[in-house]
Formats: C-alpha cells, structure tokens, sequence
C-alpha cells in the first residue's frame, strides 16, 4: 500500500472522522464503524484532506478535467480543499460546483448550483465523503448532465465501504461505475483500514483489536460485495 494511502487512514483516526463501535447507517444496517467527514473542522485538517484527495485523483485520473463537484453538503468543503490542493501540488487550475438542496430564485448566482457554472464540454470530477449505497449518485448524477453537455470522467471518495449496494449484490462503486459509465474509485478501501490498523496503535491505542476485529469479518458475511 502507497504511503500515503498509509498516512490517510491513521489520518482519518486521529482526526476522528473513522470509529469503530456500533453504528445505526441511514440504511438501517448496524455497522462496527463509520466515517463522518464533517469531523474535518480545522484549516490543518482540510488542507491535508485536500492534498490526499488530489494525490488520489492525480494518480487515477491525471490532470485532464477542469471541474470537481461536490454535492451537497458534505462534499462542498471537500471539493474547495481538493481544488486548492490540486493548484497548489500540480499547478492545475480546476473549478470547483456543488448543487443547492434548494433552488435559490434570487440574486447573481439564482439557481440550483454553487460554485462554478457548468458548461459544454467539461470534463467533471465527482468527489465525495463516502458512497455506501450509491442513493447520492440518483440524485447528483442528473443535476450535473442536465446543466450542460458535460462528460463525467469518475468518482472519488475517501474510503470503499465494500459492501452491498442498492442492487444488492456488487459494491456501490461497482454498480455506480456499471449504471453511470464512469469510473468510481476510492483512496482506500475498507480492507486497506483492516489491514493497517488491526493491532496497530494510533495515538497510543489499538485501534482494531481482536473484538472489532471480529466484529468488521462478522459484519462483511452478512453486507460484503
């Protein structure tokens, strides 16, 4: 595993955005952990948030697109941290959009859209927190080709939960990729947080023993893809 891939998980510990625990999921499943990126709440913290986003991004998909967009509303600070990240590390100057949940019917920038306004053409970068059902992407997906002749070129998001989508059956990357036609990719994935940190400790403290251990193999036969 990369180094920074390496960095970005114990990242994410220390910043307290990854637990482990039990966890009710919007989906109502019970999770032995879970990722909040809205935990990311000071400047240090977004700056190196951005910097892990755009070495994932310029690893996967190089520097040939000029937006990245993140939904509301989680993925708003993360696409400003990422396009900044990206102009300072790369030198490519990106825009960055985001949808409103409302319409705004007044003003210069009236509309369903902040940030950047899309246009004929643009090469689109998708960035989110995490995708665990794909649910997001019905209703992003659709906002961002009807404002413009816009190609998305793919997803990123910080960790693959790698479990079960709506269809029930593949991930929910695996499914975005196959139903949008766009690739969906992660900086990590569960089994990279798995490997990593199983009885290593962060900050002084084991942070997957032997209990949660169990509890992550348990919850992957029932939800695994």
């Amino acid at each position: 595993m990369e180094t920074y891939k390496q960095e970005f998980i114990e990242f994410m510990v220390k910043s307290d955005v990854l637990k482990f625990g039990e966890f009710t999921l919007k989906s109502g499943r019970k999770s032995p952990f879970f990722m909040n990126a809205g935990a990311y709440v000071t400047g240090e913290a977004l700056m190196q948030l951005g910097e892990y986003y755009a070495d994932a991004i310029y690893e996967e998909y190089g520097t040939d697109f000029d937006v990245l967009f993140g939904p509301a509303y989680k993925g708003i600070p993360i696409a400003v941290a990422t396009a900044i990240a990206f102009h300072n590390l790369f030198g490519k100057e990106v825009r960055y959009c985001s949808d409103r949940k409302e319409e705004k019917d007044h003003g210069a920038d009236k509309g369903g859209f902040l940030g950047t306004t899309l246009k004929d053409g643009d090469r689109v970068i998708m960035i989110e927190d995490v995708t665990t059902s794909g649910k997001s992407m019905e209703e992003t997906v659709p906002k961002v080709r009807g404002a413009a002749n816009v190609e998305i070129v793919g997803l990123m998001v910080s960790l693959n939960r790698m479990e079960v989508g709506l269809g029930g059956e593949k991930s929910a990357l695996s499914e975005i990729e196959e139903k949008y036609g766009f690739k969906a990719k992660a900086i990590v994935s569960m089994e990279d947080v798995t490997n990593h940190l199983y009885n290593r400790a962060v900050g002084g403290k084991v942070v997957i023993d032997d209990e949660i251990k169990a509890a992550i193999d348990k919850y992957y036969q029932e939800y695994g893809a």
